[in-house]
């Protein structure tokens, strides 16, 4: 047996998803095309003589205990074939957590395989898979990788032509929306607050606000669309029920109908009482819904008034407004 083995979790994109229906088990019926790419974690396993399993991480914010899938992959195997030693895992984060790129479930399905290798266990990788699903349902494409069509909520598998050997240019936009439901997101924002009646009328306002959410709260966050992503990512803030809430760059990368929309529920999030600071480019959008404005030039405030006042300013307009 070895002592220790070092890995790379492979991360996954989707060329197609289709999601097909709810179940009754309350999981989504889907059809997609999963692609295994170079983009990967670090993982190293190593043998210990306390029977525990340790889980250091590059990401202080990752949990290391039982909410980890290194972790869970780990335990599962120790508990079915009697591993009595505990094992050390070392996970170095490169894959953009909640970006719908399995980052998690590749971890997990690494460790499977390392902790099968490691020990010399003797389960195939059909076998490997089987367990798997008893992770997540990405864990068995992650233990198979390549290209292939799943179906079912993912764990269904067929095997399919490899995809031509290509450049892929992955960009992830800087918001980080967990492929739960969308219904469960927005729940996630009221985790801080007891009063349930309080959090049901925060949740009605907040569908009163994006009512697209509520069309769509038992839909997986990570097939939205980006403005809707958005919108989301918002709703959850909004949650929390806060006195403030900033906004870095909300129109980023929408197409102009979303923009319109987002700068239209930014302006009844400041009519509701919250105060809103907002950090944008798009100066005008910005200056046309503000009280108050305040010019940075690397890092520095170069100008601040009334926001009306600044937009009607023609040294302003002619620098920033580009008039």
């Amino acid at each position: 047996m070895k002592d220790r083995i070092q890995l790379k979790a492979l991360a996954k994109i989707n060329l197609g998803l289709d999601v097909l229906r709810r179940r009754e088990d309350g999981y989504h019926e889907v059809k997609m095309i999963m692609q295994t790419i170079s983009l990967h974690d670090d993982l190293e396993i190593r043998r210990i003589k306390t029977p525990e399993i340790q889980v250091k991480t590059n990401l202080y914010y990752l949990p290391t205990n039982e909410n980890n899938l290194v972790y869970k992959a780990a335990k599962l195997l120790m508990d079915e074939f009697g591993i009595k030693e505990g094992v050390a895992i070392q996970l170095k984060k490169r894959i953009p957590v909640a970006a719908g790129m399995a980052g998690g479930s590749t971890d997990g399905a690494a460790v499977l395989w390392g902790m099968n290798q490691m020990y010399g266990l003797g389960l195939s990788r059909q076998e490997l898979m089987e367990r798997g699903v008893k992770l997540g349902a990405d864990v068995p494409y992650c233990v198979q990788r390549g290209t292939a069509l799943a179906e079912g909520i993912g764990e269904r598998l067929s095997v399919l032509p490899s995809m031509p050997k290509c450049t892929i240019l992955i960009a992830k936009p800087g918001i980080s929306v967990s492929t739960k439901f969308v219904y469960e997101n927005l729940k996630l924002g009221a985790y801080t607050r007891k009063d349930k009646n309080e959090i049901a009328e925060s949740l009605a306002k907040v569908y009163k606000s994006f009512p697209r959410l509520e069309e769509r709260k038992n839909q997986l966050a990570g097939t939205l669309s980006g403005g809707e992503q958005q919108m989301l990512a918002m709703g959850r803030a909004l949650m929390s029920k806060p006195k403030i809430i900033l906004m870095d760059e909300p129109s980023m990368g929408l197409s102009p109908i979303f923009v319109e929309e987002i700068f239209h529920i930014i302006r009844e999030i400041s009519a509701s009482g919250t105060t809103v600071l907002l950090v944008e480019q798009n100066a005008k959008k910005a200056l046309a819904i503000a009280n108050r404005a305040y010019v940075l030039e690397t890092g520095n405030i170069v100008l601040s008034g009334d926001a009306k006042e600044m937009m009607n300013n023609d040294s302003i307009k002619k620098a920033y407004l580009g008039e």
